[in-house]
């Protein structure tokens, strides 16, 4: 059989060879000859991102597909559309061995028929191999002009081509059963456009399911596969499908789709698979699609967009191969794999998220670009929970104005996002944690007053940096003072941090941001690698502790997250699990966990981030919340001129940063107003109601106690400065860990001019403010003479500068005749004056 159609299609089908000259036996050794096995790649599937509700139940967020195809199984699909198939396609497909030579031959005599051929010469099995080689073909290609040449080499009209396809038909009749091949060719088939196979054409042409199609549906789908772009149904204006028919007065609906599909409602009554009552039943129907769109891109769920368009990029991020430059498979698994990707996207705070951020900050207002984003991790996994932004997500260039984008706030310059946004005070908390790291106490004092010469600042990264002339103030105003870390953590005190900086090394504050973020800047630089407007490198001076680095809110989530659970800083993931079109497991990125900070200086941090939450700047979050039982930490920060503002915070279970910023440009957040509230505020709006969510849904317990040494003030000894000048008694006390503050003067013993009284001696706490005065050198030290014979104590009295007077009385011991019992004044420092002896 398999030579005999080797014979007759050479001769009837491809009159070209014949012509040549070649005899029958050398043509059938010619197709004999040619390749039999036939390779049956995946088909290209579309993919979907999934967000999993509370229940455990799947909700599709976005599709995916270079090729809008969902594969189903042969039961899957309605016994009437495989009977229209066979019925229009092959009658005889039950029959033949992969080549219908009848069919064959009776094609070819029709093409000398006037009016052409009702029915093509390809079997089933034929028109499955050529899309197969199409597939294949597809798959290879890694660039459209690849995907071309390989579409017009399977689709060639060439005798080659047509033979070679024969012989796969036959191979594949041999090696897979009737219904395998059907339902491969079913699935495979193009149906117009980018709707492949019978699920998704079904779906998009009549919005319903491959297994659900009435009769009339049927058999209007396999109209399509015989010439999809003519018959296709999404364009009733289609002059190449009958647009304007008119039959009996009345405008008949894709009058072309109709003729083909009543003509295989004929063929079908002719087999004897449908009855003459639901043939009439069904040709009297008219034609009527109910085009339903497919759900293709992050665009069609505006309420997870951003976070759809976070996890296109982890997977193209991640699961592509850096040995293979010219493709990225991530994208082409996403495009082409039929993947089910289920998501760490928690519904009820997403949400939340989003209707909190709309609710408060809209996308857009006349006076500034204003941008606004929550996000949201999981603590101790990484897992993102919500990711949200203010702005409608929008890839179309065409459609311009602020309240579109595609930039996602929250995320890094690689994974979507933007080049990041400065973070203000919440980047004092690194500070504070390497404040705990070098051994110093929440309870230490330093010299957090104002001023413009701090001086030097050690960096064991880049070498010492000195900023004198710089005059960073606090929010309050004022000149600072003396304060210990704990008071400028509370109170977000810029002066105090920059005071606890001096103490530090600058490069071990930037070792430790980037450990607990786990990232570095938003651009994909280093913290320290960042430039100016002239292109010049800003390095990590001690203006960045107050933080003027540009980093990504999902960043700073991280680092909170850290905070919360025990030091530990977990890579942000977004997706759960991945499955691929056979139902079988993908290897997902995964979050990579490292303990950035011990336990013990998280525990530390903790103690002093819950009281930023309870009495200092994060209580205006706090007192709004139904949930404030809930242990939990925070910061706010603000940038300068009020140009970002956020809060960012954590239960021991739910980590989420609030920001409202300049998207682009340079607005004051606290001259500008929104619906009667200042922008610079509506942070504390959002956050309470997020974390609200969290704590009901997740809970939140108790932070560990700190370590006692990170509570204690330390101590240390005062040095006596009594009688040295005042730059040598600044020298002493400050090189012995101190403050010094000079108040005026005082009546002293000690030389004119030189420090008369201090404020402590013995011990005090490390840090703390010592102040002193300069005597006046107008005193003496009354000498305490009790007890010393009468004599004797008036010539050392009178030797101090004092005049005498004695005052003698009778004494019941004779022993002590002679011996001053008493002295007034008594032994203290006074002026030169008569004091009198008993």
């Amino acid at each position: 059989m398999s030579a005999l159609a080797g014979v007759l299609v050479t001769a009837a089908v491809t009159p070209a060879l014949a012509v040549t000259g070649l005899a029958a036996n050398n043509s059938i050794t010619m197709f004999e000859n040619l390749p039999g096995f036939l390779k049956i790649d995946d088909l290209a599937q579309k993919s979907t991102i999934y967000a999993m509700r509370a229940d455990g139940t799947a909700s599709p967020m976005a599709s995916f597909f270079d090729d809008n195809r969902e594969e189903v199984s042969i039961d899957y699909i309605s016994p009437y559309l495989k009977d229209a198939a066979v019925s229009g396609e092959d009658p005889r497909y039950y029959e033949h061995g992969g080549i219908d030579i009848k069919g064959t031959l009776s094609a070819v005599v029709n093409e000398f028929i006037p009016g052409g051929a009702t029915r093509g010469g390809s079997s089933i099995t034929q028109q499955y191999v050529k899309n197969v080689l199409i597939n294949n073909g597809m798959n290879e290609a890694t660039t459209e002009e690849e995907k071309q040449a390989a579409y017009e080499a399977a689709t060639a009209t060439t005798p080659e081509r047509k033979l070679k396809e024969m012989r796969y038909a036959i191979s594949v009749d041999k090696k897979y059963t009737k219904d395998e091949i059907l339902q491969g060719y079913l699935n495979i088939a193009a149906f117009g456009g980018r709707v492949y196979g019978v699920q998704s054409a079904a779906q998009y042409y009549f919005g319903t399911n491959a297994k659900d199609l009435t009769l009339p549906q049927a058999a209007s789908l396999i109209a399509i596969v015989n010439w999809p772009e003519k018959f296709r149904l999404d364009n009733p204006e289609s002059e190449t499908n009958g647009a304007n028919t008119v039959v009996d007065g009345e405008t008949v609906p894709y009058a072309d789709n109709k003729d083909r599909r009543d003509y295989i409602l004929n063929e079908m009554l002719q087999e004897k698979k449908i009855t003459q009552e639901e043939h009439d039943a069904a040709v009297a129907t008219p034609v009527q699609p109910d085009i339903h769109e497919p759900s293709t891109g992050c665009q069609v769920s505006q309420t997870y967009s951003y976070f759809c368009d976070y996890v296109t990029w982890e997977i193209k991020n991640k699961l592509d191969d850096p040995e293979t430059p010219d493709v990225n498979e991530g994208a082409e698994m996403l495009a082409r794999g039929g993947l089910d990707i289920y998501t760490t996207i928690d519904v009820d705070l997403q949400a939340e998220a989003t209707a909190a951020l709309k609710d408060n900050v809209p996308a857009s207002i006349s006076e500034m670009d204003l941008g606004g984003s929550v996000v949201s991790v999981e603590v101790g996994t990484g897992r993102i929970l919500a990711m949200a932004q203010n702005t409608v997500y929008n890839l179309d260039p065409e459609v311009t104005g602020d309240q579109y984008s595609a930039v996602n706030y929250n995320a890094g310059i690689d994974y979507g996002g933007s080049s990041g946004f400065q973070p203000g005070s919440t980047f004092k908390t690194f500070t504070l944690a390497e404040w705990l790291i070098e051994g110093h106490s929440l309870n230490e004092s330093m010299d957090a007053r104002k001023r413009n010469n701090w001086g030097d600042f050690k960096d064991s990264c880049e070498g010492t940096v000195n900023v004198d002339g710089w005059d960073p103030g606090n929010d309050e105003g004022g000149n600072g003072g003396f304060w210990t870390a704990l008071f400028n953590t509370v109170n977000s005190e810029n002066t105090g941090f920059i005071a606890m900086a001096k103490q530090l090394d600058l490069c071990g504050i930037k070792k430790t941001a980037t450990a607990l973020m786990s990232d570095g800047r938003a651009d994909g630089k280093p913290l320290g690698e960042g430039v100016n407007a002239d292109g010049d490198r800003i390095p990590f001076g001690p203006s960045a502790v107050l933080g003027t680095e540009e980093v990504a809110p999902l960043s700073m989530a991280t680092a909170f997250a850290a905070y919360a659970g025990g030091g530990k800083s977990c890579t942000p993931v977004a997706i759960d699990k991945i499955t691929d079109a056979k139902g079988e497991a993908v290897e997902v990125p995964k979050s990579t966990c490292t303990q950035a900070i011990t336990a013990d200086v998280a525990a530390g941090m903790d103690y002093a981030l819950n009281k930023v939450m309870t009495g200092g700047t994060g209580s205006s979050s706090l007192y709004k919340m139904d949930t404030s039982g809930t242990p939990m930490i925070g910061k706010t920060g603000t940038t300068d001129n009020n140009e970002a503002t956020w809060m960012s915070g954590a239960s021991s279970k739910v980590a989420t940063v609030v920001g409202v910023y300049n998207a682009t440009g340079h607005v004051n957040l606290r001259d500008t107003y929104i619906n009667g509230e200042q922008a610079a505020v509506l942070r504390h709006n959002i956050w309470p109601r997020v974390m609200d969510v969290a704590n009901n849904k997740y809970g939140g317990d108790a932070f560990p106690d700190p370590k006692s040494e990170f509570l204690f003030a330390p101590q240390a000894s005062v040095p006596s400065v009594l009688g040295l000048s005042p730059d040598a008694a600044k020298m002493a006390l400050e090189t012995a860990g101190f403050g010094y503050a000079l108040d005026g003067e005082v009546d002293s013993d000690q030389p004119k001019g030189t420090i008369g009284s201090q404020s402590a001696s013995g011990t005090a706490t490390r840090g703390s403010l010592i102040t002193v005065k300069v005597s006046r050198g107008n005193m003496s030290a009354l000498p305490d003479v009790t007890g010393s014979q009468a004599d004797q104590a008036e010539a050392t009295l009178r030797a101090a500068g004092f005049d005498v007077a004695r005052d003698e009385q009778s004494v019941t011991d004779e022993s002590q005749n002679g011996i001053v019992q008493s002295q007034s004044p008594g032994a203290e420092l006074l002026s030169a004056s008569t004091t009198g002896l008993t």
